[in-house]
């Protein structure tokens, strides 16, 4: 049987990861047993204090123990923590030795959305691919430059240490190791009873793309702004490298430092962006769309929208477009 602690950390927490976690492991010990096997998973809420009021005022969550209670967990599920960082550093803090030292002694480590930054903190993630809530892309590559986050990722999985996507993409982490742990006879069944879609693999179709401008450069964000300006032309790099009287290679290197993305893929995603907008809004054909964007090439425009996205521009609209959702 696993050992799996689910850490209540001190400040706003999700209690949507705590309670779900907590009833979706356990009741794969009852799946387990219509399959006639034991027990899969031995579930406890650890946490700094005897009871964890949220900052909400609404909730407290009561610990079944400590952390300094468990002597060895075999798998520790860290929850998104709401508290602004570092403050929510700041409270939990007592906690990132404690993941280390259970690391080190053969516990796998999960974070679900936001609490990647706890995660990252204990320093298991350096090097590591890892997933979060993509609305916090920009913020998390700035706090953990040696982190390679994924943010177009439902999950990650490396070396023993798991990470989530935004919001509910926990349930997608969760299904992935109940397989590991218990099989995927059993994976299914708990996929069926909680209805969660098992093969989705990427939160990309969510993500709505706003250019991290947040960083201090003027001119690459006078670059970024041409960009969303004139996404219904054709931009080259060259051309807004003379715009902006840089040289095409400080030009690519300042703003990958900068925005995370190459030049190419920030051109490309603000343009998805735009067309994205239309396919839900319009009832304008794909070939219009692609037209208004700035692309030529339909065969161009919808290998690069399903890059962007994970979807075709016709599935894309069938699943979101305002128009059709009305009809």
């Amino acid at each position: 049987m696993k050992h799996v602690t689910i850490l209540i950390p001190e400040g706003h927490t999700s209690l949507v990861n705590i309670a779900g976690t907590h009833q979706i492991l356990n009741q794969v010990n009852g799946i387990a047993a219509q399959f006639g096997r034991e027990p899969v998973f031995e579930v406890v809420l650890a946490g700094l204090t005897k009871e964890a009021r949220q900052d909400t005022g609404l909730f407290t969550v009561t610990p079944d123990c400590l952390i300094g209670d468990i002597a060895r967990t075999d798998l520790i599920i860290i929850p998104a923590i709401h508290t602004p960082w570092p403050e929510a550093l700041e409270r939990n803090r007592a906690l990132v030795p404690w993941i280390r030292d259970q690391h080190r002694n053969g516990a796998e480590v999960a974070s679900l959305c936001i609490g990647a930054y706890l995660l990252a903190a204990t320093g298991l993630l350096d090097g590591k691919a890892c997933s979060t809530h993509w609305v916090h892309a920009a913020n998390f590559r700035r706090t953990f430059p040696d982190v390679n986050l994924v943010d177009d990722r439902i999950m990650t999985a490396e070396d023993g240490i798991y990470t989530s996507g935004g919001a509910y993409a926990y349930l997608n982490l969760l299904v992935y190791l109940i397989e590991k742990f218990a099989g995927r006879d059993v994976a299914v069944v708990a996929s069926k009873v909680f209805m969660i879609d098992i093969d989705r693999d990427r939160q990309s179709p969510f993500m709505i793309f706003e250019g991290q401008k947040d960083h201090g450069d003027d001119r690459i964000r006078q670059a970024q702004q041409l960009i969303e300006e004139k996404y219904a032309e054709k931009i080259t790099v060259d051309a807004l490298a003379s715009e902006l009287a840089l040289s095409r290679r400080s030009l690519e290197r300042r703003f990958k430092k900068a925005t995370a993305n190459t030049v190419v893929e920030y051109i490309q995603r603000v343009k998805v962006e735009a067309a994205k907008e239309q396919l839900e809004t319009t009832p304008k054909s794909i070939n219009e769309v692609m037209y208004d964007v700035g692309y030529a090439d339909s065969r161009s425009f919808r290998q690069v929208f399903k890059k962007v996205t994970g979807l075709s521009p016709v599935t894309y609209r069938k699943k979101y477009s305002r128009e059709l959702a009305v009809a």
